[in-house]
């Protein structure tokens, strides 16, 4: 339908009225959906408020609901979501790179990038399989923190490599015939021009790649992420437990007091989650003013 017709037809009754339905519609859903949110935010709040506090923070895991912590969760955390991105990152920007600039457009290159496409809608409990095939048992490297950093790297490296392939895309034309026309080779027309500027994109897809790995059990109860360790993980051979774990932990028990306590670590985990996102909008305001095409 063309511009003019368009303008007839939104200036038609029927379609005035059409598009105040559909857009009622759309807002009543958007607002229903946050509505909801704001409500399980505010439950989660009113639980677990009273038992948010440093000492909790500091506290290793107990079987007594006043002594309990998640100072084992929160390290073994941190343990998996910065060995994750030290695998993921160079391997999902080098793929994503090779793929958009020096790849061939042929049959194979199609064929590798649906295959990379399905794998970032496969659940992440079949990576979890996969990691307890390859990594615990092939490889032998036990239950432990290497383990799990391993599997979440499959789940999030498909994300990756998209997200940069979509940031690299973004980058026109003529910021690489400009760099060809003044002799710069291929490498030094990606590495100095095409993947600054494609940086914000880069680190957004990163950053929100981790946030999804972050909140992850499933893959990590497969390959058997303990609930209960009474030590911080010091080595990559150590065995761990995650926030998502210890929260799942504390939700099946049937005394009160967990459940006050996974309120508090669910808070926890979601100001880590809120400050990843905030970081990743930070990045993208920052250094996408600097590009100018």
């Amino acid at each position: 339908m063309s511009s003019n017709k368009l303008d007839l037809y939104t200036t038609k009754p029927r379609g005035r009225i059409s598009n105040f339905l559909f857009t009622s519609l759309c807002f009543l859903a958007t607002m229903t959906c946050v509505l909801m949110l704001l409500v399980l935010i505010w439950n989660i709040i009113i639980q677990g408020k009273g038992w948010l506090s440093w000492d909790f923070i500091e506290r290793l895991p107990s079987r007594f609901p006043h002594k309990a912590g998640i100072k084992t969760a929160l390290y073994g955390s941190i343990w998996l979501i910065g060995l994750t991105a030290l695998f993921s990152v160079p391997l999902g920007v080098g793929a994503a790179v090779y793929l958009e600039e020096y790849a061939p457009k042929n049959r194979w290159r199609k064929l590798i990038q649906l295959n990379i496409s399905n794998l970032a809608g496969v659940p992440s409990i079949v990576y979890g399989i996969l990691g307890l095939g390859l990594f615990v048992r092939a490889l032998a490297f036990d239950r432990s923190v290497l383990s799990g950093a391993l599997t979440l790297t499959l789940v999030v490296l498909p994300i990756i490599i998209l997200a940069s392939q979509e940031a690299l895309r973004s980058v026109p034309d003529s910021i690489r015939r400009s760099a060809y026309a003044l002799g710069a080779t291929r490498w030094q027309t990606v590495w100095y021009q095409v993947l600054p500027a494609s940086l914000p994109g880069i680190m957004t897809g990163v950053i929100l790649a981790l946030s999804r790995a972050l909140g992850e059990a499933a893959p990590l109860i497969v390959v058997g992420a303990m609930a209960y360790v009474p030590f911080v993980p010091e080595s990559l051979s150590d065995e761990f437990t995650s926030l998502p774990i210890q929260i799942f932990n504390w939700t099946a028990r049937p005394q009160e007091e967990f459940h006050h306590l996974a309120a508090a670590g669910i808070l926890v985990l979601l100001i880590l989650l809120v400050s990843m996102n905030a970081i990743a909008v930070f990045v993208r305001h920052k250094y996408g003013k600097k590009i100018r095409w």
